[in-house]
């Protein structure tokens, strides 16, 4: 473990220079995918992209709405929402704010690239009433349309036409442009160094409109990647870093029992699941050649009842979980505990579901699994493989970089797979619109519904609560009923740092450096 620690000493003490008065210096297992922010709707870098570019709403750190680029915003008609938007801001070149940002940074967002894009399938126009007033059209009424915007940064219209990135990058295809490492928004913080997977440098944006309102004392934030575990925790340990993201679990107790550091914890809204190929005629990793046997209901509960989520949690998260009967955790809108309740572990019965589906003898298949993006994400993934050969299937592990990964669900090139889902607007339709709708971006199980796809218009445009909810209700008897998807747990998180340094955790996992201080 020497030379891993020295290679992260070297890289967080080469880059910051004698004067820097405060210097925040964390890690976390894996990198942001891009800086370009509207290519990837991924957690990790949503964090990283936040810190520069901002959106016109915020959340505070309960998640509570606040203004952001904009300071307010109403329904000036049934069908459009209408942003005043903050006056006096500049970019980081020192180009002003206004609505032709905001028009063309929504209009980028709308994109074929974009993983933003089904934030707003609503939005039908984005319109610039004046410079600092700007109205969004949406195709019906959308009483969620702020929820939707708290996770799409603003580009200077300018610089994106300077530097030929007005489309974001095509991610699943490897694309790479000026904006994947360079930045330019409005932020607390300056993209200064962006060399991916070794480590982003950012400083502090001394004319950021709120300081006064935040006045944290952050000059510098050096990040660096460690995927060992072992290593993120020495460093933690030797004072080589401030805050580790995701501390090993089984260290938790080790860093709270060391002076000088403390750990805090919270429920995250973020569900741990694994999706699986029911659309195609046959899977393209199974010996099954000519059928698909995960198009079988029978096979999905089978494979559903074979996991034993107590022994996941109390073994390989060591408690650190909440096992979830839905794709969706308590603090989103229409989560309830009855839905939460998960079908009985049941082996025996498994595998004779397996022999009514025609499958008595098992099958194969590859299960892909990142082993850099959740907690213990690639332990979960060999425990599932064992308990589902223990009633016959036979499941083949691919865990690999997330960066990988998550082109493999985008590509549709996975039968079997793992995926997070964190909630940023904190409604069910959010959901629903990106994983269950029959051509949402991240559906990758094949699973439609023509009842659950008109549901999912009909919430977003739905005023009347109540019976919103009952569509709500309605979509996740429909979803549950499904097992498109399996449900795991919901993430419980940890963050480790030193006890100099003040930084509110939030449910989401996603730091914001300008709510933290560093004691002088």
């Amino acid at each position: 473990m020497k030379t891993p620690l020295l290679c992260v000493s070297l890289a967080l003490t080469v880059v910051v220079p004698v004067h820097a008065e405060n210097v925040l210096r964390w890690a976390s297992q894996g990198d942001a995918l891009t800086f370009d922010p509207h290519a990837q709707n991924e957690g990790p870098t949503n964090t990283a992209n936040l810190q520069v570019y901002e959106p016109l709403v915020k959340r505070n750190e309960s998640l509570t709405k606040i203004p952001g680029l904009a300071t307010a915003w109403e329904t000036v008609e049934p069908t459009v929402w209408e942003f005043k938007l903050r006056e006096g801001v500049k970019f980081h070149d020192g180009a002003d704010f206004t609505a032709e940002d905001v028009v063309f940074s929504f209009q980028r967002a709308q994109s074929e690239t974009s993983d933003f894009r089904d934030y707003i399938t609503s939005v039908t126009e984005i319109k610039a009433v004046d410079d600092y007033t700007v109205q969004l059209v949406t195709d019906g009424p959308n009483p969620i349309l702020p929820d939707q915007l708290t996770q799409i940064g603003m580009m200077d219209s300018g610089w994106a036409e300077e530097h030929s990135v007005t489309e974001p990058q095509d991610f699943a295809n490897q694309e790479e442009t000026y904006a994947v490492r360079n930045a330019n928004g409005t932020g607390p913080f300056i993209l200064e160094l962006r060399e991916p997977d070794v480590r982003t440098v950012m400083v502090k944006n001394p004319d950021w409109w709120g300081l006064d309102e935040n006045p944290h004392n952050i000059d510098r934030i050096v990040y660096t990647p460690v995927s060992n575990e072992a290593t993120r925790v020495a460093a933690l340990l030797s004072g080589e870093l401030d805050y580790v993201l995701d501390p090993p679990l089984q260290d938790l107790e080790r860093i709270k029992n060391t002076p000088g550091l403390k750990v805090q914890s919270v429920n995250q809204i973020r569900t741990i699941f694994l999706g699986l190929n029911v659309g195609a005629e046959a899977l393209e990793s199974s010996d099954m050649t000519e059928a698909n046997p995960f198009s079988d209901p029978r096979v999905r509960q089978a494979m559903y009842q074979a996991i034993d989520i107590d022994a996941i949690q109390q073994k390989v998260m060591r408690g650190n979980s909440i096992p979830a009967g839905i794709i969706t955790s308590p603090g989103v809108h229409g989560y309830t505990e009855a839905l939460d309740a998960r079908l009985a572990h049941d082996p025996e019965g498994a595998k004779s579901l397996l022999e009514e589906a025609g499958y008595p003898d098992g099958f194969q298949a590859t299960l892909d699994c990142p082993n850099d993006r959740y907690n213990n994400d690639e332990a979960i993934c060999q425990a599932v493989v064992g308990m589902l050969g223990r009633i016959g299937i036979q499941v083949n592990l691919d865990a690999q970089t997330k960066s990988l990964h998550f082109p493999k669900i985008q590509n549709r090139e996975t039968d079997f797979y793992m995926l997070g889902w964190g909630v940023p607007p904190l409604d069910s339709h959010y959901v629903f619109n990106f994983l269950y709708r029959s051509d949402g971006s991240w559906n990758a199980t094949g699973f439609g519904d023509e009842r659950l796809d008109e549901l999912v218009q009909a919430m977003e445009q739905e005023v009347d609560l109540e019976q919103r909810d009952a569509m709500i209700a309605e979509a996740w008897d429909i979803a549950k009923e499904s097992n498109a998807y399996l449900p795991l747990h919901h993430q419980v998180i940890s963050w480790a740092m030193s006890d100099k340094l003040t930084l509110p955790i939030r449910a989401d996992d996603s730091p914001r450096f300008y709510m933290a201080r560093i004691a002088e």
